[in-house]
Parts: structure tokens; C-alpha cells; sequence
């Protein structure tokens, strides 16, 4: 086997910034010179500026014709060259440009001023915009409404809330009446931190100031209603204000929210509301209530709104077929899901990426590599490209089945495609690598991770060092994670202690857990009981047992699995019998292991009869007996009465 390394990434290096110092050396390069004796016209060198894709050579014929005689820099040039600096994120040359113009003594318009700040908004530098707006009035230019809306709108992207009111405050105070762009950023603003009364006031004073409220004002404020649980309220807003307005996109929003409370039978109804309303649902209405069937496995009712959708000539999209293929995967309805993916090449809907990722990682499910394979090869096909997603769920895949060739050819294939490993790829790679004892490969795998590794690479080494005693090296990868380090960390390196009955450092790293503020959980205390429970310590597990209801872990099948099997190997199987009552109080049902521990106990000690009500008893609650019990019986059987009496003792069981 033979892994790729890391391909080097080719990171996006700005080219500097070329100092807008515009000298008189008329020695200009004969490429981009101007006839001295040609005027120049504003269109002949917008339409240079606009055509050169260059911008080393378009900085350069911005400067000549700068120190030349025949033409002066409009308004026009001056944007034209603001938005080539914005588009290659040229702080520096804005600057330069925004001064020489300060200098020209050329004011600034307001499509000028937008290019400006929607430059340092692509760049994120938001602060530089706030600075450049408080000089507005030093480049000759006031501010408008379009502007400040620009400018809200920039914060609100960026998350700056506290920055909003003052500069509406701000606005306010300029005398510029603000529109419903305006009051719709302010309204998204109160929305996103839960200031729900504060958007009901915008609201009413978009009303009052004449400025009704518009489609993108109520989705605003329904669908984050809806988003903070507030669905019957939201509900009263659509039904009684908006109600008499096609508005489709809030019926979605409170839809929306009605089907992530799981109530899609109100949802439906919600659609049927809207036709009333003479609202015509579209493919994002459907499309919701298809999913959320979908999800939750009622697929013959997300068939049948499929249907309805069909009925009323709305036409079935990429999003809504990919909702029942994800549907039926999650339920591994596998042929179920190929059957629609078949339906959806039909319609002539062509499959997204994230249409096969889906459906690759249906078959992964399964362990049907094969098909899944075929898949990504017939993406290559379609020109979809597979992605790091792809590639993450098919070596996710061979690592499941600790297939290590195939989760590295997988991995070799995504290296030569260019496309870079993200960390849960990487996880999956340490986890085959692991799983397939190559500790070394896996170790350098995680020292040349171009991603901070998270706690799930960790603990997918660590689970394979501890899988086959290699606790030491478990413990040195478990400090170097440092604070990283989760209640699965703690899990596997107990389970490793366990199997080699190191009570002592079991004991230690519980101490350390407590002191850490990380609590057992229900797989912690089994693994305790365990322990104690295989040295025929079991009385030291029952106290562990109690200790851990007390703390409000309530056992679960498995934890009276280990103590009924500990009271059966040490002959307490009258105790294992008790325990088992208390467990049918606690509402569990035993299963194959309870009664499979039951009846090697009975007949290890000799109980040929007791072994056979155990077997009795488990068929009546419904359990089948395998080969193993039925093993067990036999040999007992043939030890109390002979071959022949064994045989015919279980020929009568198997034929009553």
C-alpha cells in the first residue's frame, strides 16, 4: 500500500500594491503610451480600463494617461479604476486612488462611493468602510440612502450589530428618510439576536411612516419566529395580516417552521390554506413537506404530495427527489432510493453532487462498495465532479470494513484530482490505517494533516492502539491532545485498560476524568462493571451498578448482561435469576446474551431440567434459542443420561 503525500496547496498570493505616485517621467512603456497629439475621450479609456484583464498593465495606463497632457481623470475613470483594485482586493491602491482624486479636487458620486465600500466589503474590511464613510464629506460627497442601506447591510453581514443603531441614528439625523431596504436590514438585525418585540416595532413604524411592509419583511420575522419556537404566534401573523397577500415565501417560512416541530399534518393543511388564499404553492413549499415526511419515514405520504405537487403543474426539482433518495437511504431502503433516482433521470432532472453523495452513501451503508464506486465513476461521466465529501464517505466506507487498499486507492485518486483532504477525511484514513495495525502510516497521516486534527482523529487512533494492547503509545497520543480530549477519549482507553485488568490505571484515568469535569456516562459505568465483573468481582460491579442510578444513570440491557453473566460464572445463578426480574421491572427485555448466560450457568452446574425451562422460558418471551444454547444442552444432557437420551430429549423439544 502506498499513500500520496500531501500535495502543497498553491495559496492566492495578493500581488502588492502598486503606490499611486504619479511622477512626470514621460520614458512610458511604448505599449501603453498615448500619441500626445491624440485627445482622449472618457468612453476610449473606460473602454481600455473595462477590456485589460490584466491589472499591472491597467494600473500602468491609468498612470500615463495620468501625467498626460490630453486627458484628465473623470468620475468615471476614477470608478472604473476603484472597482478593478476592489475585484483584486487592493486596499492600499483604493486609498491611493480615493486621495488622488481628494487631491483633483474630483467629487466623489454615489455610485462612486458604493464601488468603495462594496470593495472593503469584499475584502471584509468593514472598519475601513466605517472610516471612509465619517470622510464623505471630505470627497465632496453627501450621504444617501442608498449608502447607508449598503453600509447597514455590510455590518449586518458581518455580524457588527452595535455598529447598526448608531450609524441608523446617524442616518436619522441627516433628515434621509429611510426605505423598506432599510427597515428590512434592520428588521434581519433584531431578528438574528432574538429581539423579536424590537422587529414587531419596525414593523409598526414602517406602517406609520407609510412604508408598508413588504413579502421580505414578514418572511423575515416569521421564519425567525419560527426558528425560536414561537410557531403559533408566527401563525397568528400569517393568517391575519398577511393572509389577503400572495406572499409564498412567508407561507414557506411558517411552514417551515410547522414541519421542523414534526407537525406535518398541519403543514399540509397550512398548503391547503394557501390555495385558498389564492397563494400558488411552489417547489420550496412542496419540497419542505416532501423532506420532513421523508426524515421521519412516511414515505407513502411524501409519494402522494409528490403527487399533488404534479396535479398542480409544479414541476419536481434536484432538492425534492434528493429528499426521498436521503429519506430512504437513512432507512436503508436502498432500492427504494435507486428506483427514485431512476424516476428522476426520466423526468430529465439532472442528479447534484449532493444527489449522489447521498445515494454513495446509501450503499457505503451496506457495505456495497462496488456499487458505489460505479456511482462516483458515472459522476466523473455527467461532469459533476466528486468532492471532498465524495471522497470522505467512500474511504469512510472502506473503513468500515477495514479495507485499506481500497480506502488508499480512494485516497490517491483524490490527491491526483487536486482535491485536499478535509479533517473528517483524514479521521476516516487514520481510523483503516489503524484498524489495519499500521500505526506508523497513520502516525505520519496525522503529522501531515494540512487541517488541525479534532478529537475524532484522536480518538480513532488511540481506539486502535487500545484495540490491540498498545496502551502506552494510547496514553502519550491521549496527553498530546491536551484539552481536546472527550468522554469517547476516556471510553476507549478504559475499554483498553479492561482487556488487560489494569485496575489501578482504569481507577486513574476515572480520577483524572472527574477532576477534568468530564462525567461517566452510561458506557463508562459498563465498562467499570466489566471489569469487575470478569475477576469474579461481581458483588464490587453491583455497587457500581447502584452507585451510578443514583447519579441518575439508569442501566440499560447491557449493564445487566454483565452482571447476570458475572453472578452465572461464580454458580449465583439464583441471584442472575433475581436480577433478572428487577430488570423486567425496569421495563427492559431480555435478550439472546441474558438467557445464553442463564443457561451455561444452570447447566455448568449440572441443572439439565432448570437449563430447560431457561430455554422454554426465553421462547416464550420471544427469543430463539441458537446454536450456542442449544450446544450447551447437549453437552449437559450427554453427560447425565448419554448420547442417545441427549438426542432424543431435544428431538421432543424441537417437535412440541
Amino acid at each position: 500500500m502506498h499513500l500520496k503525500p500531501q500535495c502543497s496547496l498553491l495559496l492566492k498570493v495578493h500581488k502588492p500594491s502598486i503606490p499611486f505616485i504619479f511622477n512626470t517621467n514621460t520614458n512610458q512603456n511604448p505599449q501603453i503610451h498615448e500619441n500626445p497629439n491624440t485627445q482622449l475621450q472618457e468612453t476610449d479609456v473606460l473602454k481600455r480600463l473595462n477590456d485589460e484583464q490584466d491589472i499591472d498593465l491597467a494600473v500602468q495606463y491609468f498612470k500615463s494617461i495620468s501625467n498626460s497632457k490630453n486627458f484628465k481623470h473623470t468620475t468615471l475613470t476614477y470608478q472604473s479604476m476603484i472597482e478593478k483594485l476592489g475585484h483584486e482586493c487592493d486596499l492600499d491602491g483604493v486609498q491611493y486612488v480615493l486621495q488622488q482624486m481628494k487631491l483633483e479636487g474630483v467629487s466623489l458620486s454615489e455610485d462612486l462611493f458604493v464601488s468603495v465600500i462594496s470593495c472593503y466589503r469584499r475584502y471584509g474590511s468593514i472598519d475601513q468602510a466605517l472610516k471612509t464613510f465619517y470622510r464623505i464629506q471630505d470627497f465632496g460627497c453627501k450621504p444617501t440612502v442608498k449608502i447607508y442601506n449598503l453600509l447597514l447591510d455590510a455590518l449586518l453581514n458581518e455580524n457588527m450589530f452595535h455598529m447598526i443603531n448608531p450609524i441608523y441614528n446617524n442616518m436619522k439625523r441627516d433628515g434621509i428618510e429611510p426605505d423598506k431596504y432599510t427597515y428590512n436590514i434592520l428588521l434581519k438585525a433584531l431578528c438574528k439576536n432574538n429581539r423579536i418585540e424590537g422587529a414587531h416595532k419596525v414593523l409598526d413604524e414602517m406602517s406609520k411612516r407609510g412604508c408598508a411592509p413588504d413579502e421580505v419583511s414578514y418572511t423575515t420575522i416569521v421564519s425567525s419566529m419560527c426558528c425560536y419556537g414561537m410557531v403559533q404566534e408566527a401563525k397568528e401573523i400569517v393568517m391575519n395580516v398577511v393572509g389577503d397577500f400572495p406572499m409564498v415565501s412567508v407561507y414557506n417560512a411558517l411552514i417551515m417552521g410547522v414541519c421542523r416541530e414534526g407537525d406535518v399534518n398541519e403543514a399540509i393543511r397550512l398548503i391547503d390554506k394557501m390555495v385558498d388564499n389564492g397563494v400558488t404553492p411552489n417547489v420550496i413549499t412542496f419540497t419542505t413537506v416532501i423532506n420532513t415526511l421523508s426524515v421521519l419515514g412516511k414515505f407513502e405520504l411524501a409519494l402522494a404530495i409528490m403527487a399533488k405537487m404534479l396535479s398542480m403543474n409544479c414541476k419536481l426539482n434536484v432538492f425534492t427527489f434528493t429528499c426521498l433518495i436521503k429519506g430512504f437511504c437513512a432507512k436503508g431502503r436502498i432500492e427504494d432510493a435507486c428506483e427514485v433516482y431512476n424516476k428522476m433521470s426520466q423526468e430529465g432532472v439532472l442528479p447534484n453532487v449532493v444527489t449522489y453523495n447521498t445515494l454513495i452513501n446509501g450503499f457505503c451503508s451496506i457495505g456495497n462498495m462496488h456499487k458505489a464506486e460505479l456511482l462516483c465513476r458515472e459522476m466523473e461521466r455527467r461532469s459533476c465532479p466528486p468532492n471532498v465529501t465524495t471522497y470522505g464517505i467512500l474511504i469512510n466506507g472502506y473503513a468500515k470494513s477495514k479495507d485499506v487498499v481500497g480506502a488508499s486507492e480512494t485516497w490517491n485518486k483524490m490527491m491526483t484530482q487536486g482535491c485536499n483532504p478535509n479533517v473528517v477525511v483524514y479521521t476516516s484514513m487514520v481510523d483503516v490505517l489503524c484498524s489495519n495495525y499500521l500505526f506508523e502510516e497513520a502516525y505520519n497521516l496525522m503529522n501531515n494533516i494540512n487541517c488541525p486534527p479534532n478529537a475524532a482523529t484522536f480518538n480513532a487512533f488511540i481506539k486502535g492502539l487500545c484495540s490491540c494492547g498498545k496502551l502506552d503509545s494510547a496514553m502519550k497520543l491521549f496527553h498530546q491532545m491536551g484539552n481536546l480530549a472527550s468522554l469517547t477519549t476516556y471510553n476507549e482507553l478504559l475499554t483498553g485498560f479492561s482487556k488487560v485488568n489494569d485496575f489501578k490505571a482504569a481507577f486513574d484515568l476515572i480520577l483524572e476524568m472527574e477532576q477534568s469535569g468530564i462525567g461517566p456516562n452510561l458506557a463508562t459505568y459498563n465498562t467499570i462493571i466489566n471489569m469487575y465483573c470478569g475477576n469474579n468481582m461481581v458483588n464490587e460491579g453491583l455497587k457500581v451498578m447502584a452507585k451510578m442510578m443514583v447519579k441518575g444513570v439508569k442501566p440499560d440491557v447491557i449493564t445487566f448482561n454483565i452482571v447476570i453473566n458475572g453472578f452465572c460464572k461464580c454458580g449465583k445463578v439464583d441471584l442472575a435469576g433475581q436480577l433478572l426480574e428487577s430488570m423486567r421491572r425496569g421495563g427492559l427485555q431480555a435478550s439472546l446474551v441474558t438467557y445464553t448466560s442463564l443457561v451455561h450457568g444452570v447447566c455448568g452446574l449440572g441443572g439439565v431440567e432448570k437449563g430447560e425451562e431457561w430455554v422454554w422460558r426465553m421462547v416464550n418471551d420471544g427469543v430463539c434459542p441458537d446454536k450456542g444454547i442449544w450446544s450447551v444442552l447437549v453437552r449437559c444432557f450427554m453427560s447425565k443420561i448419554g448420547y442417545e437420551g441427549a438426542i432424543d430429549l431435544v428431538d421432543g423439544i424441537l417437535i412440541s
